[in-house]
């Protein structure tokens, strides 16, 4: 268990020698202090704790007391068979607190590296604002951030409707801050091995041998100009609108479990892809992409390639479980993009198709780098 060397901590407990949300003065100080923005407290008694539903929060809930237990839940934010999150208050303060109930799978790394990323802020203070940890238990699998209030900058993973400029130019100028940052190498993992990514969806027949011989060229050329190594740049891994925060402040990130070392552009790259029905936002991405330079460029097309193969082979998976599915039974939340009238299976096969367009128009370009070299 972790407690953060936070300001908010000044109390001492047997368990973590630091509590949340403390007030180094008595009665008198605290009353006269500002509330800090959240949730009222208020709402905690609309909490239903009844039934299945209700027995994962109670397990969520005993997890995230063992850490702090003057946390008291306000709100559900999120509610599924693996993850639980709740807002909630640790004495003035609000608090976000995720627990992971299943761990199978890599859903407990991603966990843990979520964790180790937000200890890495505490050590080494980012140029864009992130939530600040309060504690967190990596054997547990319980992680407490502070709560900022705003509003995401799209809420599905394909948004039907584009950010606005404003919303596009803040985002983009935080994925940029944090592309420029540069902490200790051993603070954060290598997220992609990226021979052995290529490697490993030409085997699953994702990429014909032309296009494993074209990103093998790139990936050859990256290296070039006596680079014994890949550039490597910090990426959020998984900026999709949905996970940047628009709080009166500033844009927020959040959603740390894939932070690492990539090649520059990846978190451009998934930018571009979850923006199909924003042509001239997506121009505006790649030509973000692509001022840096030319090696700026090819790392960009690589990570383009990449994210796109990978979102093709997830929505054929969703595309054969909706076949499955019986219509009657909903689509999971929020994966629906505002499909309207249409059913869960015939939107991602529409999807499907236009991550294929994406990803021939990728290829093309990746071809088109390969004949200027």
């Amino acid at each position: 268990m972790y407690s953060a060397p936070s300001p908010v901590i000044t109390r001492q407990r047997p368990r973590l020698g630091g509590q949340p949300g403390g007030t180094p003065g008595g009665a008198d100080e605290r009353a006269r202090r500002p509330r800090r923005s959240g949730p009222p407290p208020t709402a905690a008694a609309r909490l239903d704790l009844s039934g299945a539903r209700g027995e994962r929060l109670r397990a969520a809930l005993s997890a995230v007391h063992e850490i702090c237990p003057e946390f008291g839940p306000v709100q559900v934010l999120r509610d599924d068979a693996h993850r639980v999150a709740l807002v909630g208050m640790t004495g003035r303060r609000a608090v976000v607190a995720k627990c992971l109930l299943d761990p199978s799978g890599s859903s407990a790394a991603l966990f843990k590296q979520e964790i180790a990323a937000h200890r890495c802020f505490l050590r080494h203070r980012p140029p864009v604002r992130v939530p600040r940890l309060i504690a967190d238990d990596p054997y547990g699998l319980v992680l407490i951030t502070e709560f900022i209030p705003g509003r995401p900058a799209a809420g599905p993973r394909y948004p039907a409707i584009p950010p606005s400029a404003a919303d596009l130019r803040a985002t983009l100028h935080a994925v940029h801050r944090l592309n420029c940052w540069r902490p200790p190498a051993e603070e954060l993992p290598e997220a992609i091995n990226y021979p052995a990514r290529v490697a490993r969806y030409h085997a699953l027949g994702l990429l014909t041998d032309r296009d494993v011989s074209d990103l093998q060229v790139l990936l050859h050329g990256l290296r070039a100009r006596g680079r014994q190594e890949l550039p490597r740049q910090v990426n959020h891994g998984g900026t999709l609108l949905a996970d940047v925060l628009l709080s009166p402040t500033g844009p927020v990130l959040t959603g740390w479990e894939a932070a690492g070392w990539y090649l520059p552009g990846y978190d451009l790259a998934t930018l571009w892809t979850s923006l199909r029905d924003a042509p001239a936002t997506r121009r505006q991405v790649s030509q973000t992409a692509q001022a840096a330079g030319p090696l700026e460029r090819d790392a960009f097309l690589v990570n383009l390639m990449l994210v796109l193969t990978r979102e093709i082979r997830l929505c054929e998976d969703a595309v054969q479980q909706a076949m499955r599915r019986p219509e009657s039974v909903p689509p999971p939340t929020g994966e629906d993009g505002g499909a309207g009238r249409l059913s869960y299976g015939e939107e991602r096969r529409r999807l499907l198709r236009r991550l294929h367009d994406d990803w021939a128009l990728t290829r093309r370009a990746v071809r088109a780098a390969v004949g200027t070299r």
